[in-house]
């Protein structure tokens, strides 16, 4: 289900609108974790496998990166992106 999000954040950013592409992206996520999971465990509970725990903490450092990259500047720069690709692949190769 990433690939429209990543297509249409691509082409809102090749078109000169980050905004979108963030809101896009940063919205997406929002609704899967908060609305997703929130309305499962209304109709029954949501059990986490121990393994998941892990990807949980991947998840909060990788939005501490992705502040540590854009507050100082606002904008999330090249290296920036090259560093948050390169974690990806990391963990990519951790859990393969």
């Amino acid at each position: 289900t990433s690939l429209p999000e990543l297509f249409t954040s691509v082409t809102a950013a090749r078109k000169g609108n980050a905004d979108i592409a963030i809101g896009n992206i940063v919205g997406s996520n929002i609704f899967n974790i908060l609305f997703v999971v929130g309305f499962s465990a209304l109709i029954t509970p949501v059990a986490f496998a121990k393994a998941f725990e892990f990807d949980m903490w991947i998840a909060l450092a990788s939005s501490f990166m992705l502040l540590f990259f854009v507050l100082p500047t606002k904008a999330l720069e090249r290296w920036g992106g090259v560093a948050m690709l390169l974690s990806y692949c990391g963990y990519l190769w951790y859990i393969l």
